[in-house]
């Protein structure tokens, strides 16, 4: 049975969503990926079909919250000129729950001159510049 990445990043451009499907399919042959763009619930859709923000917002929480609880590793997308508040918090839950949790930080910019917030980087075992080094690195794990 292979095990679960839940892959947290900011999906509110095409062209994240686009990034985020690239790393889910790199991830694919090896792993069952939990995409919340793709296997989860969308904000904007939910609004669109005419939800209450309230009612969407606990649907799309809960939705992720189980989604969290019954993947393996976390995979976040550390990339941007500062973190992914939502991908803060998944990093945060999931560490929580002694899952393993790293990073992919193909991006320069950090918010701090020192780095990231030790937050986040406390939070995580690793952090790569790219994405087949963290395969390749929980290949060798497994």
């Amino acid at each position: 049975m292979k095990k679960k990445i839940y892959l947290a990043s900011p999906l509110f451009n095409e062209q994240e969503r686009m990034y985020n499907k690239s790393i889910k399919n790199l991830f694919a042959s090896n792993y069952e990926v939990y995409l919340p763009q793709e296997d989860g619930l969308l904000l904007k859709t939910l609004l669109d079909k005419g939800m209450a923000l309230c009612t969407a917002e606990e649907k799309i929480f809960s939705a992720d919250i189980t989604a969290m609880k019954n993947c393996d590793i976390l995979l976040a997308i550390l990339d941007g000129a500062h973190i992914d508040e939502g991908v803060a918090f998944e990093i945060g839950y999931m560490y929580a729950l002694e899952k393993k949790c790293i990073g992919l930080q193909t991006d320069t910019r950090r918010q701090l001159p020192s780095g990231n917030n030790p937050m986040i980087s406390m939070s995580l075992e690793k952090i790569f510049d790219n994405a087949e080094d963290a395969m390749h690195w929980l290949k060798v794990l497994a």
